[in-house]
């Protein structure tokens, strides 16, 4: 049924989905309570956010939620005509990274951050399928903060997916993921608090 995900099984706060053409999992509370609340107030007062913008429709226009790029000295990364030059990793970043690395068994090079002030800010519908990513990439997404919807729908098939993302939670998308299925984190009516996402990638380049 569109709209709905059909969970194989969930054992230890891990979460594996039934969807075609997609490898994801969930990693429900893989952060605890404390460390998740320490980690977004330090996140948010000392990542250098910025608000890009991007043209639509033939205007400059800001994009809805600040964003900031970190990795390694020489992994740039373009997306929606947007050019990121790495900051530096810092403290909190590696050890994040550290620990999402140990538990899956992957590796990367680079995170994009990005804040949702309030319900009104938002992602569109996209899929992390840039050239610099390689094929097949695996992305990691840890949220700090407010529990935000993370919609997905297949390019051809007419099913959608929606996944709660929580305070503290790890997903993880590998696999011919990002070639079958576009995502997006919608507006809310909500009165929302704000959240934080890390989304680990690799750069090839």
């Amino acid at each position: 049924m569109a709209g709905h995900v059909y969970p194989l099984f969930s054992q230890h706060g891990l979460e594996n989905f039934d969807l075609p053409d997609a490898d994801i999992r969930l990693y429900h509370g893989f952060f605890n309570v404390e460390e998740s609340a320490r980690l977004f107030a330090r996140l948010e007062s000392e990542i250098l956010w910025q608000q890009d913008q991007i043209r639509m429709f033939g205007k400059q226009m800001l994009i809805p939620r600040l964003n900031a790029w970190y990795g390694d000295a020489d992994k740039s990364y373009t997306y929606s005509g947007i050019h990121l030059k790495p900051h530096p990793w810092n403290e909190d970043l590696l050890w994040i990274k550290d620990r999402i690395e140990k538990e899956t068994g992957l590796t990367f090079t680079s995170v994009l951050l990005n804040l949702y002030r309030s319900g009104n800010d938002s992602m569109g519908w996209h899929a992390d399928d840039e050239p610099e990513l390689g094929l097949n990439p695996s992305i990691a997404s840890v949220s700090f903060g407010a529990s935000r919807m993370f919609q997905m729908r297949h390019v051809s098939k007419k099913i959608r997916a929606n996944i709660p993302l929580d305070n503290g939670s790890l997903f993880v998308m590998q696999g011919s993921t990002q070639h079958y299925w576009q995502h997006q984190i919608p507006k809310s009516s909500k009165a929302l608090d704000s959240r934080i996402n890390l989304t680990f990638r690799s750069i090839y380049h």
